[in-house]
């Protein structure tokens, strides 16, 4: 079966609530697309409101202060909130990745510090962290385990590799600048290539179940995980995945049974937060992202800006301006996106007015900087 690159588009739009809002409860939305890349503390729940009907964020506040949702490094090596039952698969899955980046990084190698050093402090820390912590205890922690002060860089690659998840520390978006950590409910097994295995093969065929039909290389960018392991693991899952192929001749995989919508469903405009993964879950960026427009939207620094989806395609972006949104388009829309748009602004403002009207305010400096749209325009809240 040959998917074309439109079919595409809408199996992702689909399998991430973005042709349609759900009536879903924030726990099952989650873990319907996977997980919600989360650095900044603001994103899950703009991301949510996205794709949940009549969202309500006091809903994730309580299912992140109850741990039902929780937040850590994990694909991309990133912050993400998962499903609290989907953290051990998804950490030992990531567990060769993880600790191959931050325990043998030459800046925590530099700082005095090997693996065998992260080893043997980890039971201690997570010991000490079975009730919150704040960082800097954490790292005091640590501090007198070594007899010495270590530097910044070495919390930092402990912390990332640890199975710790952030403890919320209030509001607006449940987590702020002062973090706080936990030692993860159910520990992951790490260090054993069998259980990374697994939860490798566990991790990726969610990945298709939430981002699918992908490629190797779309499953590798997903998770960050090394092509050759990446290889290995649809080996083991093969059997009972459907092969197909785009229609550029890229071999495809997808689980059975699910959702590949026709090429013309029709894609309601959205206002998508900062990192949301479907611009970053793909080695072909262009399923969501035209081409013309990837470097404008991420950053060189990694930066995902807030964009706005038209006809399910990256078509401009948007910052959160005083009383309101200012949306760029990066080629001229329609009169009914507009309009599209000028309802989707309202409803966002009711969420951001009673949390952070500015929510992505940091980040006006690309603004200044210049992006190359074609229209702009203020949709007021």
């Amino acid at each position: 079966m040959v998917l074309t690159a439109r079919a595409l588009n809408r199996s992702t739009l689909q399998r991430q609530l973005l042709l349609e809002r759900a009536p879903l409860g924030v726990a099952d939305a989650v873990r319907r697309v996977v997980g919600l890349q989360a650095q900044h503390p603001g994103s899950p729940y703009v991301a949510l409101w996205n794709r949940v009907a009549g969202f309500d964020p006091e809903h994730l506040d309580g299912a992140v202060s109850g741990y039902e949702l929780v937040r850590s490094t994990l694909m991309r090596l990133t912050l993400h909130l998962v499903h609290a039952e989907d953290y051990r698969a998804f950490r030992e899955g990531m567990e060769p990745t993880l600790r191959g980046s931050r325990l043998h990084d030459p800046r925590f190698t530099a700082a005095g510090f090997t693996a065998a050093d992260a080893d043997a402090l980890l039971p201690g820390l997570l010991a000490y962290a079975g009730s919150p912590r704040t960082g800097a205890e954490l790292r005091e922690h640590i501090e007198k385990g070594r007899g010495g002060p270590v530097e910044a860089v070495v919390w930092r690659m402990v912390r990332q590799y640890a199975p710790l998840w952030h403890a919320p520390t209030g509001p607006p978006w449940s987590f702020g600048t002062a973090q706080s950590f936990v030692t993860a409910g159910e520990r992951p097994v790490l260090g054993d290539p069998e259980a990374s295995a697994a939860g490798l093969a566990a991790l990726l065929r969610r990945c298709l179940e939430g981002f699918g039909p992908a490629s190797v290389p779309d499953m590798a960018q997903f998770t960050t995980a090394p092509r050759r392991l990446v290889r290995e693991a649809v080996k083991t899952l093969e059997d009972g995945l459907d092969r197909l192929e785009g229609d550029d001749g890229t071999v495809l995989y997808d689980v059975p049974g699910a959702p590949r919508p026709e090429e013309d469903v029709p894609a309601p405009p959205r206002l998508m937060a900062m990192w949301d993964s479907v611009l970053l879950a793909y080695a072909d960026r262009s399923r969501i992202i035209p081409p013309a427009y990837r470097k404008h939207v991420i950053r060189v620094n990694g930066d995902t800006l807030p964009t706005l989806l038209v006809d399910g395609y990256v078509a401009g972006v948007w910052r959160p301006v005083d009383g309101g949104i200012e949306a760029s388009a990066f080629h001229p829309l329609p009169s009914a996106a507009w309009e599209a748009l000028e309802a989707e602004a309202a409803s966002l403002g009711r969420l951001l007015a009673a949390r952070d009207p500015h929510v992505y305010r940091r980040y006006d400096h690309w603004w200044v900087k210049g992006l190359p749209t074609v229209e702009s325009r203020f949709l007021a809240y």
